[in-house]
């Protein structure tokens, strides 16, 4: 029998129907995606000039910036959706005057960065070494530092053009906000109303100890993370990274999960014949916020996000994540 679920972190509902995917043409899969070809790819190794000049790099063996030998490098996004902090002229406040209340608009200010996950032109992180992986991790939490005055940074990766990426080769993007997002700021509310009700517990944290007691949802876990599908997953083999030991935000110094991570990356290209679309982000705390854990969310794009979806934000899920987490510790 379907059943609505209720998100625990975020309140989301989802309508979890896995009879559905019984149906003809009902089964979630994905095609093998072309490959990328080097010579057009301006994130491959030897095609620096084809970037804006870089912000940071690694470089094992040393060099100059904007040439080869990288392993990870963080370029500014050639057409970012955000503009940087300009100080308000004089008179800003008459050209707010005549602003109705009705259309109410400012500008959108802050920090778009790209950062190539690799040299080598490949489409997916699960077609990455572990240690590749690891560094670009490494990368994404020192580019959030180095935006920690920003009141929210969002990390994520589009993987395909299908989840939105219009570039192939592996890379994240970082959007320094100047305010809180409303989903995050839902978020936060919840933790912090949590740890009031129970004297201090870690909201994610409780919700991740009960998952490893029941066993029905985990994946895999490592000494540094779990790796889970969620209980009101969106989509189907949605998967959920969390510390075992709740942090705040992913940028402070501790484990990162990248381990496990690939881990799971890895499993969902070997159950589904190929790495498929997704979307990948790092959730950390908002500026201010004390009660709160980071996580690592991945929305594998395996069906279509249609009406119910777009007109109730309710999600409808075709694959049970007990059965979506049961095929992956197989994998």
């Amino acid at each position: 029998m379907p059943e609505l679920r209720v998100d625990p972190l975020s309140g989301h509902k989802t309508i979890v129907a896995g009879e559905r995917s019984q149906r003809p043409g009902g089964e979630p899969g994905c095609d093998p995606p072309e490959r990328i070809d080097p010579v057009r790819d301006p994130f491959a190794e030897g095609h620096e000039d084809r970037t804006p000049p870089e912000l940071q790099a690694v470089r094992p063996a040393g060099g100059p910036p904007d040439s080869p030998g990288w392993t990870v490098r963080v370029v500014p996004n050639l057409y970012p959706a955000l503009s940087p902090q300009e100080p308000p002229p004089a008179d800003a406040a008459a050209l707010g005057s005549g602003e109705s209340e009705l259309f109410v608009s400012r500008p959108a200010t802050g920090s778009h960065e790209v950062i190539i996950n690799a040299p080598q032109p490949v489409l997916s992180l699960a077609e990455l070494a572990r240690e590749q992986v690891t560094a670009a991790v490494e990368m994404w939490r020192e580019r959030m530092r180095v935006h920690g005055d920003s009141a929210y940074v969002q990390l994520i990766v589009n993987e395909r053009r299908e989840a939105g990426a219009s570039l192939p080769h592996t890379h994240a993007q970082l959007y320094a906000l100047d305010f809180v997002p409303p989903a995050v700021a839902r978020e936060r509310e919840r933790f912090a109303a949590y740890a009031t009700r129970t004297m201090g517990q870690d909201l994610l944290g409780d919700v991740v100890a009960e998952e490893v007691r029941l066993r029905e949802r985990v994946v895999a876990i490592d000494e540094e993370a779990v790796l889970l599908a969620p209980y009101a997953s969106r989509l189907p083999f949605q998967l959920l990274l969390a510390p075992r030991t709740p942090r705040p935000r992913f940028e402070e110094d501790g484990p990162t999960g990248a381990a496990l991570l690939h881990d799971g990356l890895t499993r969902l290209a070997r159950h589904l014949g190929s790495s498929p679309p997704l979307n990948l982000w790092v959730r950390t705390a908002p500026r201010g916020a004390d009660q709160f854990c980071w996580r690592i969310d991945v929305l594998p794009r395996l069906t279509h996000i249609a009406g119910l979806e777009l007109s109730t934000d309710v999600n409808l899920n075709i694959v049970a994540p007990e059965h979506a987490a049961a095929v992956l510790r197989e994998a």
